[in-house]
Formats: C-alpha cells, structure tokens, sequence
C-alpha cells in the first residue's frame, strides 16, 4: 500500500503479502444472484418513496451466513467480492429508477434492448471513470476521506470474522416480515394497505399512513431527523396548500391551468394531481440544484485534486506494486471509455448522437468525479445525485432544442442522456465505498473492479424488465409507486422542450425549497415528501420514530455497544425493505402471466386490522434493535 500519511504505511487487515481465496466462482455465482435481487429491491424501493439505500452491509451479513454457515469459507476478501457486487447491482437500479420510469410515464413504446443499453453503458461507465480516481481518493486521502459506508462494512466484515450467524438471522428474519405483510397486502388482499381519515371542518385534509414495512426500514435507517424533514413535506401538500386551494377555489367556476376542470369541482387528489404536483416538482428540483451548489467548493477542490493526484500516479510502476494497490491497467480503462462513448455516439437503440455523446462523456466524468469524492465525506444517501441529473437534463435539452429537437423525440433523447450519467453517478458512488472497504479488509482492487463489472452485468441485463414488469402490475406515476424523481424529469424535459411549464406553480416550489433551506432544513428530503403522498412519508416517519425511542433507550450505553445495537436494527430493517420489494416484484411477475389470479377488492375492510400489523411489526423493528433483556 502506498498511503504513507503521517510518514506511516497504512496496514489492512489482511496484509498484501498474504492471498486468500477472492474472486472465486463460489463468490461471483452468489454475487451475481444478490446484485439481481437487490437491485429488483432499490429499484422498487426508488419507485415508491423516491429514496434508496445501500446494500453493502446487509450483503456482506447475507454473504458471510452463506459462504461461512453452508460452505465452510472463510474467506473475508471473497465476502467483499461478494458485497462489492451486490451493492454494483443495487446502485445501477438507484440510477435507473430516478429516470427511466419518465419514459413509460410518456406512454411510447419502450425495447428491452434500449434499456438494457442506456443501463449497462451508464453502470460500466461508472465504473471506469472511477477506477483512475481509486489511488488519489481512497489511498492518498485515507486519512480525510471516511467513506462511512464503507468502513461501516469493513468493521461488519472484519467482525464476521468471528461469526455472523446472529446477524444473518436478523436480515433473513426481517425479509420474511416484510415479504408476508407485502402477500397478505397486495397479493391475497386480505386487508388493507393503507390508513386514511379526514379532518373534522378542514376541507380537503386528510392524514394517514401506508403499513408497507419497506417504508418503516427506511425511516429507520435514514433516522428521525430525515424522516421528520420528508413528513413534514407531506403535511404542508395535504394540511396546507391543498386546503388552502380548495378553501379559495370552493365558489370559482374557473379553469386555471393545467386543470381542466373548474376549482370548486377538484377534489383533494385532482387538486395534487393538477397543482401540487408541479409546486413539488419545483422544490425537488430546486432541493437538488440548492444542493448541488453546496457542494461547488468540493467540486472545485476534487477536479484539482484529481488533476494532481492523477499526474502524480504516473509515476506507479505495474510491476512494483503490491497485491493491494493493483488497479485495471489505465491502458483498458481508457479504451473501454472510448469505446462506450463511441457506441453511444452511433447506436441505433437510443439514437442520442453525438450530441448526447459528448455530454455524457463531459457530465459523466465531472459528475463521476464530484460523487466518488463527495460520498467519502457525506455518505451515499447524501450524494447530490439528483441535483447533478437535474444540471445535466436541463443543458442537455437546452443543447437538444438549440439543434431542433423538440416533441416527443427531444424529450426521450434528453431523458435517455441523463438516465445513463445518473446511472454512472449512482454506479460510481457506490463503488466508492466498496473500494475504501477492500482497502481497509485487504482486497485486490483489480478483482474488486471487476466483480462490478460483472455485477453491474447481471443487475442491467434484468433491470428492464423489472420496470417493465413494475410498470404493467402498478403503473408508474401512479400512487402504488409514484416514482418522484422520474416524474421530476419528465416534466422539466416536457417543460422545456414543449414550453408549456406552469411556471407560476414550479416557482412557488422553488420558493418553498429556498424558505426550507434557509431554515436549516434539508430542502431536497423536505421537497420530496412534499411530493409524495402523505400517506408514503408518515409512515416513513414511523420508521424514525422508532429510530429515537431506540436512541433514548441506549443513550446511556457505550458508543461501541450503541453501534451495535443500531447495526442490528439496520439489518432487520434492511431485511424489511429487501423482503418486501421482492416480493412486489414477484406479485408483479405474477400479475404479467395472470392478471386475473390477483383479487381486486380486498377481504377485509376494517382500517384497524392493518394499523394493528403495522404497529407490530414497528415493536419487532424497535426489539431487534433492544432485545427485551436490554430494555431495562
């Protein structure tokens, strides 16, 4: 290893001189099979509440039961193959579902053969263009640099080292809640998925919440803070604004646009789908943009430093570095760039041109750049993915209506462009925590690079048709899977390529977006709940109000039994989510050969059955976490 800061080489866990089994077949075949899962999950996950959240950990807990309690390996770097790949496959469905969704939104005839390229070049972009980073951020700046996640799941390996039988548990136990409350919900409609009531003389008000408890993990893991920020977006959608508009609209008899209908006749959802839904589209893309320029000064200090560290590494010398300091030779990594720009340029599935070309090659490695450095100091839940997407969507079909590209075609090109640079952000920044991972266990990071590839490979042949899928069993846009951040991006592309933006309703967003950062808020999180149902983000809101009883309960603990608590939360959590986007996917795939197998009116009605389940599996949420032994 190189990284010599304060005049002392850095020692992983397992030394360059010693080789253990790593990217072995065992390894790729079981990486393989979870980047396609996890990606089915995020990528569901993404459609419903417009978030995502990393897989690394739980992979590395799934990996370590599998190979260590059934095979008898092991083997800590091939466990890092293993999670390296799983969190490859989940990031590319992050990337895909924040923009491909707005296509079939459109209605236009879609080809697998399209989505599979604009997926697959995004993911292997992604990963090429962060390969000549990995020496200057994840070396050189050890020391500046955490890679939360990533170190996170290092500490996870390194102590599986002694056994994850217990952790493993946790995932699979939680997987199966959510997968059976998922069945009993939209599968054999035993009772409802939802609980919603009105306000006594507040017109047009209503609160409630969904009992999905893929929502639940994700409260808990991105904790109340977060979570409070998003519900709080919901509650100014259905307690402020729409009241509000319904209030001064009850005796009008006039049609504003883009209703067609007259006010006094909208009711609660046709005032979101004809108004708030524009007001929230401003405030995500004025959340992103605002974060985005938060983050000007460390973009401006990565391309510096970038420069300097990549001029400084061509000095390294293949044949005098070690096992752990390997990359994919340079001399490939440039050809396949090339290469994928060049079939990009002159495909026939998605027709971009050269135009599209180029800004792919120009976005994708600044933006490459900026998230690979930016996720070693905030995390990857907090990488501005969505405001560097929003950036290049709006150059981009600027450029493309400058040439005479407008309608339908400007639009679909805009929005294919942008898929395949969010898709290499998304790509790029997950990885990055990996390679700090395999830094800090010991890995090769050539085998590493490549075991993205492959599960980059698996997780992009699917993906298409698991939109596909999603898309025919649930409906993108709809309010089974609202898919947030790909509506956003249909209607800035529609917007300005069309010009028929309500522009008045996308400034009182951004209004609103600006007044939220002003007050120390996270105005993105705050613009997506605004977005979302209310409904969706209250019952994220659940998942963090377990998160701060649990903090109360282990406050008085001591930091390293409080991080194991939460590390076990976060696998029964992750174990929730997982379990229960599986098996939407699965009630998908059973909706596709047979629609008519799934019931269409639920069993039962009754609205206190379903809060009753949801409040159970918010006490198991809050048990696995503080076992009832701890709780005194």
């Amino acid at each position: 290893m190189s990284d010599n800061m304060g005049g002392k080489k850095f020692q992983p866990y397992i030394p360059a001189s010693k080789s253990l089994p790593e990217l072995t077949v065992t390894a790729i075949v079981l990486g393989i099979i979870l980047s396609i899962l996890f990606g089915a999950a995020n990528a569901y996950l993404g459609l419903k509440v417009g978030l995502t959240v990393s897989a690394s950990i739980p992979a590395a807990v799934i990996s370590m039961g599998i190979l260590r309690g059934i095979f008898r390996r092991d083997s800590i770097l091939e466990n890092n193959i293993v999670q390296t790949m799983t969190t490859a496959g989940e990031a590319l469905g992050a990337g895909a579902v924040f923009t491909i969704p707005a296509l079939f939104m459109m209605g236009v005839e879609i080809k697998q053969i399209m989505l599979v390229f604009i997926v697959l070049t995004g993911g292997f972009l992604g990963v090429f263009m962060m390969v000549p980073l990995r020496r200057m951020l994840i070396v050189n700046e050890h020391e500046t640099l955490p890679y939360p996640e990533g170190t996170a799941c290092a500490e996870v390996l390194k102590t599986g080292e002694k056994g994850g039988g217990a952790q493993a548990k946790l995932v699979v136990f939680g997987f199966a809640i959510g997968g059976v409350v998922k069945v009993l919900t939209d599968g054999f409609k035993l009772f409802r998925s939802d609980v919603q009531t009105g306000i006594y003389n507040f017109q047009n008000a209503f609160v409630g919440t969904q009992i999905y408890p893929a929502l639940l993990g994700v409260g808990f893991i991105i904790g109340p803070k977060i979570a409070g920020q998003m519900v709080a977006g919901g509650l100014m959608a259905s307690l402020v604004l729409i009241p509000a508009i319904a209030f001064f609209g009850a005796g009008s008899s006039d049609i504003i646009f883009p209703a067609t209908e007259a006010l006094k006749t909208l009711d609660a959802s046709m005032i979101w789908d004809n108004y708030i839904r524009y007001i929230g589209a401003g405030a995500v893309a004025a959340g992103g943009l605002i974060t985005l320029a938060k983050t000007l000064p460390a973009i401006w200090q990565t391309l510096r430093s970038t420069m300097v560290g990549l001029n400084k590494s061509k000095g390294y010398k293949a044949v005098e570095l070690e096992r752990t300091d390997k990359d994919i030779p340079m001399k490939w990594v440039l050809i396949g760039i090339a290469v994928l720009i060049v079939v990009i340029a002159f495909d026939p599935f998605t027709n971009v041109g050269v135009i599209g070309a180029l800004a792919i090659a120009i976005f994708g490695f600044l933006f490459v750049t900026v998230a690979s450095r930016i996720v070693g100091i905030v995390g990857s839940s907090s990488s501005p993915v969505s405001g560097m997407t929003i950036a290049t969507l709006l150059i981009v079909a600027i450029a493309y209506k400058s040439f005479g590209y407008t309608g339908t075609e400007g639009i679909i090109l805009t929005l294919t462009v942008a898929a395949i640079v969010c898709t290499a952000l998304a790509v790029a920044g997950d990885i990055s925590q990996d390679l700090k991972t395999g830094y800090l266990v010991g890995g090769t990071p050539w085998k590493q690079q490549v075991a993205m590839m492959i599960g980059v490979m698996a997780s992009g042949l699917v993906m298409g048709y698991i939109l596909t899928l999603l898309d025919n069993a649930y409906g993108m846009g709809s309010e089974a899977l609202p898919a947030p951040k790909a509506a956003l991006m249909k209607i800035l592309a529609e917007g300005i390529l069309n010009g028929n933006l309500p522009w008045t309703l996308i400034f009182i967003g951004v209004a609103i977006a600006v007044v939220i950062e002003f007050l120390g808020m996270n105005s993105l999180v705050f613009a997506v709940g605004l977005y979302l149902p209310l409904n969706i983000s209250a019952t994220v809101m659940f998942g963090g109000f377990v998160r701060l009883i649990v903090n109360q309960v282990i406050k008085h603990k001591k930091d390293k039994e409080k991080a194991a608590r939460i590390e076990r939360g976060t696998l029964f959590a992750s174990g929730l989510i997982a379990g229960e986007s599986l098996l939407g996917v699965i009630i998908a795939f059973i909706i596709s050969i047979n629609p008519n197998i799934i019931p269409t009116e639920y069993l039962l009605t009754n609205q206190w059955l379903p809060f009753l389940v949801f409040l159970i599996v918010c006490a198991l949420l809050y048990f696995s976490t503080v076992p009832r032994k701890q709780k005194a």
